[in-house]
């Protein structure tokens, strides 16, 4: 999978509303643009529009503050990456309902933090909407003692 490497920073803040601030005011200038549905334009899928808000239905469904303030703060990164980037998505057909298909983009801050943005698209509509973004959270591998031989 290529990554795509954004020029615009992830927003910074410390409470859950100041980031939330920035987030709705990037979101009300694009709004802002169109007279119905939210979208910015893909330039992976040819110019077609990518649909906003299901994102934001899908981020406040979370409870914890925390993980919702790690999420927006991507939201610049999230829409450059689907204006700007061209590389090829993981994309593999929703197990939960057969009519989608979802596209996993991946994309690296100036910070070098690594994120994913996550597409869904109707294939009976050729819809596509914006579901999540999320930064790539490092597990730790739990490898046996050296004294094992392995």
């Amino acid at each position: 999978m290529q990554v795509f490497q954004t020029k615009s920073k992830k927003l910074q803040g410390s409470s859950f509303h100041e980031v939330k601030k920035k987030a709705f005011d990037l979101y009300k200038d694009i709004s802002k643009t169109t007279r119905r549905k939210p979208h910015v334009r893909s330039a992976y899928f040819n110019k077609t529009k990518i649909f906003l808000t299901l994102y934001w239905s899908h981020l406040f469904e979370k409870k914890n503050f925390a993980e919702l303030m790690r999420r927006i703060k991507f939201f610049p990164c999230t829409i450059e990456l689907i204006k700007k980037s061209k590389f090829k998505p993981t994309s593999k057909e929703n197990p939960n309902k057969t009519s989608e298909i979802l596209h996993r983009f991946a994309g690296i801050t100036p910070d070098k933090e690594l994120f994913f943005v996550q597409i869904k698209e109707e294939k009976n509509s050729n819809k596509k909407w914006l579901i999540s973004s999320f930064p790539y959270r490092q597990i730790k591998e739990k490898r046996p003692p050296a004294s094992c031989g392995l």
